[in-house]
């Protein structure tokens, strides 16, 4: 996928989204991670699919306004070159299609999801450590820390 999520501004689309999701929609949020191209998140929620697609759907249409009005044209021409060609609502394909669910159901479990997600950012070579990439709850625990988005206790 395209590298959407290069600015603040564009996180920030994703992170008032899953705030909004969290407040009115009974999104859980327990880790989170935006990298360039992507994010990977611990969530539940009651009605999860259609969360997550609310989500996809709006921060699709934020994203492709911030792109018209930043005149990104070539990340533009990107996402529409990358679009499914039986998609006949959208020119463009912001996400991929689907996502790929899977049931945490230990503390063991829990803690290996949550580092692997924390650690995109280090095995990526973009900080030394986890809690120094701001877009990531990885630095949420740190003593005077200011989360960009508060995760949830698991359970």
């Amino acid at each position: 996928m395209a590298a959407v999520f290069t600015t603040g501004t564009m996180c920030d689309v994703l992170v008032e989204s899953l705030r909004f999701c969290q407040q009115h929609k009974a999104l859980r949020i327990t880790a989170w991670v935006i990298l360039d191209n992507h994010f990977h998140a611990i969530v539940s929620a009651p009605e999860l699919s259609d969360v997550l697609a609310q989500i996809k759907r709006f921060t699709a249409r934020q994203i492709l306004q911030q792109l018209r009005v930043g005149r990104r044209e070539w990340l533009l021409n990107q996402l529409h070159f990358f679009c499914s060609k039986h998609k006949t609502e959208s020119e463009f394909q912001v996400w991929q299609e689907g996502s790929h669910p899977q049931a945490i159901r230990t503390d063991r479990v829990m803690q290996q999801k949550r580092e692997y997600i924390h650690l995109n950012p280090v095995r990526r070579s973009l900080v030394s450590a986890p809690e120094h990439w701001r877009y990531s709850s990885a630095h949420e625990w740190l003593e005077g820390s200011q989360p960009v988005l508060e995760c949830d206790a698991w359970r």
